[in-house]
């Protein structure tokens, strides 16, 4: 299976897509204005505790305080942490955020034992601001290399679940045991193969950066960043850049200069396959890059056998709908059925990827009578999930024929970063019918009947909303007059909202 790696840099943008048998798979946005501050630490101070909640807000120097939830706040450094996360989610995100099946609070000390307002502490964030919501922190603190992930609070030594051979397993453990490092180590996926050459320099590098790390922070006096992770092309380019990647393409001059050091000084068995990208055809046009792009912000996607899936991205969750559409199947309903969820059950796991989808999601696929043809959908389903990156939890179909499954949030999706609410709508993804603002109108103008006051009224309102009254409801409006006994104008607003209106006495 071969694969690309394409980066598009824009003065505002830098977009990385990771391209498999011309397929797009995990695609990576970062605009200047608003870049991700995952992985970078700073120094906060705590502003409150909230014992009921157990979780305090810090301040990081941002304009939202941070959160910070009590199993985020390390004990004794000298104890292993039996939250560790399984090495393979060492692949896209620090230690320290809670999984869904942490221990309850009542497993930990009371926060207010632990932290107290006005109390500096380094921390990590581990979840960007989202929506209404500050960033999510950790003073779990990790720092990612090629090979390894360090983690100088805690005394842990893992290899990536991912790598399977045991002998290599083996080998990896004792050159990190051999190389008695201050702290915890995980070897990561990429750190297969590796030399202990290449392992002990990662362990070496990411101590240095420790202890540059402790020294910024003695040193900042007021709330802050004190280090920030490296910037996404190369921060792709040490999580993706494998032996399966062909080639990298750059189409800037300045960053593929960047991508070349970067590459040569770190992986340079990779060096030979980065490029510029010189050809008269847009780099992202290559793998109609764009249109995928397009496709994964739309709400139904249609499916080659001519059924589709609908995505509804609520802030709760994720619904996704399978239908059969324009497919009629060969033989008989089930196996039309069967087909359409196979097929669904791919495209699901790659939107899930590319949307970068996160938190809770519920999938109605199609009923399905027979248990065998449930179980393929599921395995095929769940090899698809395999392949993603973030770490997924999937229930078996329940009674209702829903899969409920979860897909860890790392960063906003798609969605979130290239879109916001409809300001017409606000987000709600519908307005008041026409019929429906005329009425509400009618109502106004009765009780104003009711008052028996004043002369003519004047309704201020949309111009679809007076064509309609005008066009279908004459009569009704006749009769308000004459209860009134005044005339009713209607002046159309060009800058009112449909669902907007004035009655003016």
């Amino acid at each position: 299976m071969s694969a690309e790696i394409l980066i598009n840099v824009h003065s505002s943008q830098t977009l990385v897509a990771y391209v498999e048998d011309h397929l797009v798979v995990d695609l990576k946005i970062e605009r200047k204005i608003s870049p991700t501050i995952v992985g970078s630490i700073f120094k906060g101070k705590v502003l409150r505790v909230l014992p009921g909640m157990q979780a305090a807000f810090v301040d990081i120097g941002l304009p939202r305080a941070a959160f910070l939830y009590v199993g985020d706040i390390r004990g004794d450094i000298s104890s292993d942490d039996e939250r560790i996360y399984e090495a393979e989610e060492q692949e896209s995100a620090p230690i320290g955020e809670v999984k869904s099946d942490d221990p309850p609070s009542a497993a930990y000390p009371p926060i207010q034992d632990l932290i107290k307002a006005g109390q500096f502490l380094l921390v990590q964030v581990v979840k960007d601001p989202l929506g209404t919501k500050g960033s999510r922190i950790t003073t779990h603190i990790s720092l990612a290399g090629r090979n390894v992930v360090y983690m100088p609070t805690v005394n842990h030594c893992g290899v990536s679940r991912r790598i399977e051979d045991e002998s290599e397993r083996q080998r990896l453990r004792q050159i990190v045991e051999n190389a008695k490092p201050v702290g915890g180590i995980i070897v990561r996926t990429a750190g297969e193969g590796a030399t202990e050459r290449d392992i002990v320099s990662d362990i070496d590098y990411l101590t240095r950066m420790w202890a540059e790390v402790q020294t910024a922070y003695e040193k900042k006096k007021n709330p802050g960043v004190i280090h920030s992770d490296i910037d996404v092309e190369l921060r792709s380019l040490r999580d993706l850049l494998n032996e399966q990647v062909e080639r990298v393409l750059v189409d800037d001059p300045r960053i593929h200069k960047k991508v070349l050091a970067f590459v040569t000084q770190f992986l340079p068995q990779y060096k030979n396959r980065i490029y510029l990208h010189k050809g008269n055809k847009p780099l992202f046009d290559l793998y109609d890059i764009n249109l995928e792009i397009q496709r994964a912000l739309s709400r139904r996607i249609w499916l080659k056998s001519g059924g589709y899936i609908v995505i509804d991205e609520a802030e709760a969750l994720v619904v996704i709908d399978v239908n059969t559409g324009k497919f009629v199947g060969k033989r008989d309903l089930e196996d039309t059925i069967v087909t359409t969820n196979i097929e669904a059950a791919r495209e699901i796991a790659h939107q899930l990827r590319i949307r970068n989808c996160g938190g809770i999601v519920i999938i109605d696929f199609i009923d399905m009578e027979k248990e065998a043809h449930r179980e393929k959908v599921m395995s095929i389903f769940k090899e698809e999930l395999a392949k993603d990156r973030a770490r997924t939890v999937v229930s078996p179909i329940s009674e209702l024929g829903l899969v409920e499954m979860t897909r860890k949030r790392i960063r906003p999706s798609l969605i979130a970063s290239l879109c916001e609410p409809c300001p017409y709508c606000e987000g709600r993804g519908y307005i008041k019918q026409k019929a429906t603002v005329a009425h509400e109108i009618f109502r106004a103008l009765e009780r104003e009947a009711l008052r028996q006051k004043g002369g003519p009224i004047v309704v201020h309102c949309h111009s679809e909303v007076a064509d309609w009254i005008y066009a279908e409801e004459t009569d009704a409006l006749e009769e308000i007059e004459i209860a009134l006994g005044h005339s009713v104008t209607l002046k159309v607003e060009p800058a009112f909202h449909l669902e907007q209106f004035d009655v003016e006495i």
